[in-house]
């Protein structure tokens, strides 16, 4: 299972990777030692595919090459052709953390983005609220430490706080040179917001749709780089890994071309990962439906480092569809964000007898962390026996309301309801991973070669419950800190060619394989099979857990596995077949498993992670989890790399 380490014992420096001894060994940093822990098996950890038939029929879009250039700084585009290609970087992910890298990198190489939707289909494009950054002279960076530690119920990395808290304001600046379009006040200077947890108005916002401009101003740079190609509808497999001297490398990423329907190799001397969350291990969750925790699953099977995993951040306030005037006539795939900018800006929660609540559980009310109100939330639909709560915004006057929400307001609207009127009805979702990928102070892994940044990664910035509108500063700076050293990686390494030919090819399923209706029968399975899982992690690993619920959710969860491989197998199914709903199931059952190990080692109640069994701070628990590659082997495919891991020269 999981551990708790002393201190957070990021990667940032030259951390040794023993596959067969199943620990980090450190390179003389003092607080880089790694207790040696039960292991999970990675040395075989693979994902799975999502059914190719399920998603390629709906998909009709073409698959989006922005600026497919001639590649200046790679010597191997010679070899390129369909199925295999070279670059010197490889992004997997099109949010802000994956397209500002990109955009730094290619001005010292080739430049390959793969994105599992349309480019704009990330987190980021429906992040609300804003970035938090030090931009006001009554605000300083101390201050701005001081609220996200608080927040992150003091689990946070200090240095790492400092240095996002300090870089972040250039960042921004940034950010407005490249063309990103940011609200002013009336004296000419950036309408600087206030959001739960923060002490001082530090969001830099676009009304209600930050994330959205963002990756605007991103993309069309993107697009006028011509030493970057954007590959869409692309979903990436597993890592292609070796073993050298004892260290684990990566050298790119197999991938589904999903309109082609071919398996596309990626080979790279540097790969980023920056492919976002795991909203949709739950039933409800305001992420994409490309949030299927993919990047976690695939590093965790590459034998990378995986931390804090059980601090999951429910938002306090999804739109609720139940309470609308006109109810929505199909479901959603992802719920609406009502933004933590709602009650920053004065708006109060009521429960359906318009009695306020939030004061009675703290004294911060709605300006609580959203760890505080998500809770509080809960725990009032739970007395009360209700569905969702009211958020109301109506006693704030209508033209301000319309400026900064218009995109709430809109979606409000088009089911009858006025928020400049009524209160919106909300409920909480799933909604950020502030665990992931270990990461140093780089977004360096204990993998050479791989670099994450964003949700994705874990950096310490967050702790154990993440401050509002550190997601997209988080992204921004880490992404800045991995370029140099992916720069001096890149020119460092070899190119990984002689060993494009030696890892085994992933296979796409075909009628003919499996047998009529075999197929089908397979992509209908793997959809109930996703909805038990998700139920299961509602009810067992929600909001409030237990450690009885915890324990029921690991042998649920592993009965579950058991009978869809099972099930998939029996079909004519193999382990080298690749589709996009297989992997996605893959990859939720590889990262709901991290969750419920992460929170069955965490005795004690501390930010996002609440238990009945322990409803207490305690001290001497406030380290970091990390679970930590292992030789005893977990026998799931979900578990396994499809490729085995080659040994290198």
């Amino acid at each position: 299972m999981a551990n708790l380490t002393s201190g957070f014992a990021s990667l940032r420096c030259a951390g040794a990777m023993h596959a067969d001894k199943g620990h980090m060994q450190a390179s003389g940093l003092p607080f880089l030692s790694f207790r040696r822990c039960a292991q999970l098996d990675i040395s075989r950890l693979g994902s799975m595919p999502r059914f190719m038939g399920a998603r390629s029929a709906t998909v009709s879009q073409q698959h989006v090459r922005h600026r497919v250039s001639a590649i200046r700084a790679s010597t191997l585009s010679c070899f390129q052709d369909d199925t295999t290609k070279f670059f010197d970087f490889v992004v997997i992910g099109s949010g802000v953390a994956g397209l500002r890298y990109a955009l730094e990198v290619s001005k010292h190489g080739s430049v390959a983005i793969i994105t599992k939707a349309e480019p704009h289909e990330s987190n980021t494009n429906y992040a609300q609220g804003g970035v938090s950054a030090v931009l006001c002279p009554s605000d300083s960076v101390e201050s701005h430490m001081k609220d996200t530690i608080v927040a992150g119920a003091y689990l946070c990395d200090e240095e790492t706080v400092r240095i996002v808290c300090t870089e972040g304001p250039e960042r921004v600046k940034e950010l407005i040179a490249m063309g990103a379009s940011f609200d002013h006040g009336e004296d000419g200077r950036l309408h600087l917001a206030r959001e739960g947890g923060h002490s001082h108005n530090r969001i830099v916002h676009s009304a209600d749709m930050t994330g959205r401009e963002i990756e605007r101003a991103l993309l069309q740079a993107v697009d006028n780089d011509d030493n970057i190609s954007l590959f869409g509808h692309h979903f990436a497999i597993d890592l292609l890994t070796c073993q050298k001297n004892g260290e684990i490398h990566c050298y790119g990423v197999d991938s589904i071309d999903i309109e082609t329907q071919k398996v596309v190799r990626f080979i790279s001397k540097v790969t980023l990962l920056a492919s976002g969350g795991a909203g949709h291990i739950y039933p409800t969750t305001t992420n994409p439906p490309v949030a299927t925790g993919d990047g976690i699953a695939m590093c965790h099977r590459a034998q990378a480092v995986i931390s804090n995993m059980e601090f999951v951040q429910f938002h306090p306030t999804a739109l609720s569809d139940e309470g609308l005037p006109i109810k929505p006539t199909t479901k959603r795939e992802n719920a609406f964000l009502i933004t933590e900018a709602v009650r920053g800006d004065g708006g109060i929660l009521y429960n359906q007898s318009m009695e306020r609540f939030m004061p009675l559980y703290d004294d911060r009310a709605e300006l609580a962390p959203r760890d505080v109100v998500a809770r509080s939330i809960d725990d009032q639909l739970k007395k009360c026996g209700e569905n969702y709560v009211l958020l109301d915004i109506s006693h704030k006057p209508r033209d301000e309301v319309l400026t900064h929400f218009p995109n709430i307001a809109a979606e409000c609207l088009r089911y009858g309801l006025d928020i400049t009127r009524q209160p919106i009805p909300v409920v909480p979702a799933a909604h950020y991973m502030c665990g992931g990928v270990r990461a140093g102070l780089q977004g360096e892994t204990n993998v050479k070669g791989l670099y994450v940044a964003g949700e994705v990664a874990c950096t310490g910035l967050h702790g154990a419950n993440r401050l509002a509108s550190n997601s997209l500063l988080e992204a921004l700076v880490f992404a800045r800190r991995a370029v140099q050293p992916s720069i001096d990686h890149m020119v460092d390494a070899d190119a990984g060619a002689s060993l494009a030919a030696r890892w085994a090819r992933p296979t796409l399923p075909s009628p003919s394989a499996l047998g009529g209706g075999a197929l089908s029968d397979i992509v209908g399975r793997t959809r109930q099979t996703r909805t038990e899982l998700q139920a299961v992690m509602w009810e067992c690993v929600g909001i409030v857990r237990s450690t009885g619920r915890l324990k029921q959710a690991e042998w649920k969860i592993g009965d579950l596995e058991a009978e869809w491989e099972g099930f998939l197998f029996r079909r004519g199914w193999t382990p080298t077949m690749v589709g996009i709903e297989a992997c996605e199931m893959r990859n939720l059952f590889c990262c709901a498993k991290l969750v419920v190990k992460s929170a069955l080692a965490r005795r004690e109640s501390r930010g996002l992670h609440f238990t009945e069994d322990f409803p207490y701070l305690e001290e001497s628990r406030r380290k970091p989890t990390v679970i930590f590659p292992a030789a005893v082997q977990e026998l799931t495919w979900s578990s396994k790399p499809l490729q085995r891991q080659l040994q290198c020269k």
